[in-house]
């Protein structure tokens, strides 16, 4: 049975268990979130050293697995089973996820197995899963899309009491891409010493997680796509003088992603839609309304040239050692710009 985190903390919490649950995909926050829920809430603080199992994936295989889940609790109504990292169990054959599937079919009443698979979504062709999905529960959560973040942020920065203005969401997004884990530990270290109801925006975000609101990657594909020479070198010559903090190997990727989708609304025949096609914020669409007035589509295949070879360069292929990742990001957007 498919399941929202929503639904499996309701059921959780209300105690209606099942012998078997499945946390899968490849977004590992809320994996993490729910496997802390199993480990910290399930079987009472003073019976957790008879009555819960935690293992790692690398450390077991499926055969230890069963046999734990076999065990009657000993303080607690009910034994649990966590396997963090189930993705890594070692497995000779796929013969040995049917010893599972083969428990499922007269599972325990008073045990339950969490299964952490994280990283990809479990095949759900395998007969072990169809004994999951039968008698157990799947919870599977896949990545956020690029558009979808700063909505997230700003709904998380609203639940834990605070709030945080449009371009601050997207600034922190633009930084620290779709890794909700990372998102959410640099917010906590916004929220220390806020009030309740307090805003936090670009320069409070500047001032305390040293994310430029004036230098980011962000501002630099607006400058670009304006081709605003004078702010696109300000921004190129800053990232060079702060390297650590601007790598090169993080930029690229970036406006490889920008040019593609500039190329995709230049080609978008009703720009009515362009924010769901590009699957950004609507409040973004004119930043490539104007790119796409400033750059042929030729120019474009163009700038994606110079990126794979600046990426190239930047590796050491066709580059000597002799020129820095500052000069080759200056020399990249000269190019692109010009």
């Amino acid at each position: 049975m498919a399941i929202t985190e929503k639904q499996l903390l309701s059921d959780l919490k209300a105690q209606h268990f099942k012998p078997i649950y499945l946390l899968t995909g490849d977004e590992n926050y809320y994996i993490d979130l729910m496997a802390d829920y199993f480990e910290n809430n399930i079987v009472p603080e003073d019976c957790r050293d008879f009555d819960l199992s935690v293992v790692y994936g690398k450390d077991v295989d499926v055969r230890t697995v069963v046999g734990l889940a076999q065990q009657c609790p000993m303080l607690s109504p009910r034994k649990v089973v966590l396997v963090r990292e189930a993705q890594d169990i070692p497995m000779r054959s796929e013969k040995d996820w049917e010893l599972l599937a083969a428990y499922l079919d007269h599972p325990a009443d008073f045990s339950s197995i969490a299964l952490c698979y994280k990283y990809k979504s479990f095949d759900k062709r395998t007969k072990v899963y169809k004994a999951i999905d039968k008698v157990g529960v799947v919870y599977e959560k896949k990545k956020l899309y690029d558009n979808e973040v700063p909505g997230w942020i700003a709904t998380y920065v609203y639940n834990k009491g605070f709030q945080i203005t449009e371009k601050g969401a997207s600034l922190i997004s633009e930084f620290l891409g779709s890794d909700l884990g990372k998102i959410v530990n640099e917010l906590s270290k916004l929220f220390i010493g806020l009030a309740p109801g307090e805003v936090i925006n670009e320069s409070f975000i500047e001032r305390n997680i040293g994310i430029s609101k004036d230098y980011n990657v962000f501002e630099l594909q607006k400058a670009i796509g304006r081709r605003d020479v004078v702010k696109c070198n300000r921004i190129v010559n800053y990232f060079a003088a702060n390297p650590k903090s601007n790598p090169i190997q993080k930029i690229l990727p970036l406006l490889y992603g920008y040019f593609i989708k500039v190329m995709i609304y230049i080609q978008e025949p009703d720009k009515s839609k362009a924010a769901s096609v590009l699957k950004i914020p609507p409040s973004f669409v004119s930043d490539y309304a104007v790119a796409a007035n400033n750059y042929s589509l030729g120019k474009l295949v163009s700038c994606i040239g110079y990126l794979y070879d600046a990426d190239l360069r930047s590796k050491g292929i066709r580059n000597a050692g002799t020129v820095t990742d500052g000069e080759l990001l200056k020399e990249l957007v000269f190019k692109i710009i010009h």
